[in-house]
């Protein structure tokens, strides 16, 4: 367990600390990582979050439905203040300039912190549990774009990356936090009532959009791309032999 947080957290700040050494003003690296973590993501919620959340609630599958929609529209409203940093969007706008992007942070905090919380480590968890190192290897690599996208645009604002780097720490500790948070304060409550159904469901929906306009963002003019091709199927392929293991 303290392993997921410790690779949480040293992922998120390997990445922000990166743009140190990449230059921020061009992304075309970043498109083949990207479309690998959106495929990754993308076969993760459909082949294990999905069915683990139905599988929780037998007599009442169809309430999952409700939350998953919930989790795809509040993820749309939350990059309404994210600007889609969670997908690798390196904005370089030169206004409000020394001003900290609060909106912006406590959004890329709220889906990160949430990201983190189906982390569970329990029987009660089933699939997830079982699955848990796929599922922790699918948001560490959610993570690197978003670190980078993250401190690019505070840098750009703040002028400096002493001044960007306690807000990139923040960031880093969101996901730690909710793992923390649902399997040492509020694992019984989760675990009990559907919550935890709820919640994968809710989560579920969250990838679904970030991953699917990953997906559609890598091929904006639906050309073939070899090097995102061979990244998308390399993500869905290594998604789907997690199950093998």
């Amino acid at each position: 367990m303290w392993f997921a947080v410790l690779l949480l957290f040293l992922t998120v700040l390997g990445a922000g600390w990166s743009t140190r050494l990449v230059p921020t003003a061009s992304t075309v690296w970043m498109k083949p990582l990207l479309a690998f973590s959106g495929a990754y993501l993308f076969t993760l919620t459909i082949t294990h979050l999905l069915p683990e959340a139905l599988l929780l609630v037998p007599g009442n599958m169809h309430r999952i439905g409700y939350f998953v929609l919930a989790g795809f529209f509040g993820q749309l409203i939350l990059e309404v203040f994210s600007q889609g940093v969670e997908h690798g969007h390196v904005h370089h706008h030169s206004e409000h300039v020394g001003h900290v992007p609060f909106l912006l942070l406590f959004s890329l905090v709220i889906h990160s912190f949430l990201e983190g919380s189906i982390l569970v480590k329990a029987p009660a968890a089933g699939a997830v549990s079982d699955n848990f190192y796929a599922i922790l290897t699918g948001v560490a690599l959610h993570h690197i774009p978003a670190a980078f996208a993250l401190m690019a645009a505070l840098r750009l604002r703040l002028g400096s990356f002493r001044k960007a780097l306690p807000l990139l720490v923040l960031f880093a500790l969101a996901a730690p936090i909710g793992i923390i948070v649902s399997n040492y304060v509020v694992l019984d409550q989760l675990l009990t009532g559907g919550l935890y159904a709820a919640l994968l469901g809710f989560v579920a929906g969250n990838f679904l959009h970030v991953s699917t306009t990953i997906l559609f963002e890598t091929s904006p003019e639906h050309k073939l791309n070899m090097p995102k091709l061979a990244a998308t199927l390399a993500g869905t392929l290594l998604a789907l032999g997690v199950e093998a293991l």
